[in-house]
């Protein structure tokens, strides 16, 4: 019984591997190679699949997602003889699983190196300056032969970048001294610029700034005079409009004379011939004034006419 139980064992062993081999889940985004004793017989999509144990065997499972592989620096000469090293970096998709597997041993090393020559041919036409300022060119012209050249192997390349271009030290230590001694130069010329425009304004202003105050002042000399004037003709007519005798006009002076010797500097002052003028007529009429008081001598003895004596 016991050797009849070890084969039973055996075939249910048998019978499980054969199912698991049978029954295939491939997942999604994804295929695989089918080979019968050695060829090709199918490609199985994503989901459940049925093959036939111990004939049909797997070769090749497919990712057919967008891959990013990078690859790494590349010394490539430029045409004025510089070695520049350029990383890329390349996006592909396997678009058909059977050529993947059969057209090319290995598809990420065939592009790589496809990449590396077209690199060396396309870098080779140009000089250092133009290799750092065309990427876009660089890169549509990558994509373009690799895409051609990878269509025959089921691979379809999306896009080409280059990731990095990196000149030799001694060429980055130029051109940093060449862009310090740019951005100097600008920054001086924006400094007198700006120092040239500020005087400008600066003289503008202090002109725009004596021109009103020149046309205040001229404004403000105009109403003062005009205010003298109104002053002068007022007083004028209400003198006019008074009609004063001389008496009053001599007084009139005579209140003045303080004002004129008023302040410290008037250590000298000149009086006008005309105040004797004003004095006698100011005692002519104070002696005037005295002769209707009552009890006010003006000096002069009243003479007396005696009657005749018969």
């Amino acid at each position: 019984m016991q050797p009849i139980i070890i084969v039973l064992i055996i075939l249910v062993v048998l019978v499980f591997i054969a199912l698991i081999k049978t029954i295939q889940v491939i997942p999604q985004a994804s295929a695989a190679i089918v080979e019968r004793f050695g060829r090709y017989t199918r490609t199985l999509n994503a989901g459940l699949n049925i093959v036939v144990p111990f004939i049909d065997t797997i070769r090749n499972r497919i990712d057919l997602r967008e891959q990013v592989v990078p690859f790494p620096p590349q010394p490539v000469i430029t045409q004025d003889n510089l070695v520049v090293n350029i990383d890329t970096v390349i996006y592909y998709q396997v678009t058909d699983a059977r050529a993947a597997t059969y057209e090319v041993a290995s598809y990420i090393q065939a592009i790589e190196q496809l990449t590396v020559t077209t690199l060396r041919n396309i870098i080779g036409g140009m000089d250092l300056e133009r290799t750092l300022t065309s990427r876009e060119e660089i890169n549509a012209a990558l994509r373009g032969v690799l895409d051609e050249a990878t269509g025959k192997w089921g691979i379809r390349v999306n896009r080409v970048e280059l990731k990095a271009i990196e000149p030799p030290t001694s060429i980055q230590d130029s051109m940093e001294k060449q862009m310090r001694a740019d951005r100097d130069k600008r920054a001086a010329i924006l400094q007198a610029e700006g120092t040239r425009q500020s005087a400008i304004l600066t003289a503008e202003g202090e002109k725009q700034s004596a021109i009103l105050r020149a046309e205040g002042e001229a404004k403000a000399a105009a109403l003062r005079a005009e205010g003298e004037a109104q002053a002068i003709r007022t007083v004028f007519e209400s003198i006019h409009a008074g009609d004063p005798d001389q008496k009053l006009l001599s007084y009139q002076y005579l209140q003045m004379l303080p004002k004129i010797a008023e302040g410290d500097a008037n250590k000298l002052w000149i009086v006008p011939s005309e105040i004797g003028d004003a004095l006698k007529g100011l005692s002519g009429a104070f002696g005037n004034l005295g002769t209707g008081v009552p009890g006010f001598d003006t000096g002069k003895k009243e003479r007396r006419e005696e009657p005749p004596v018969d």
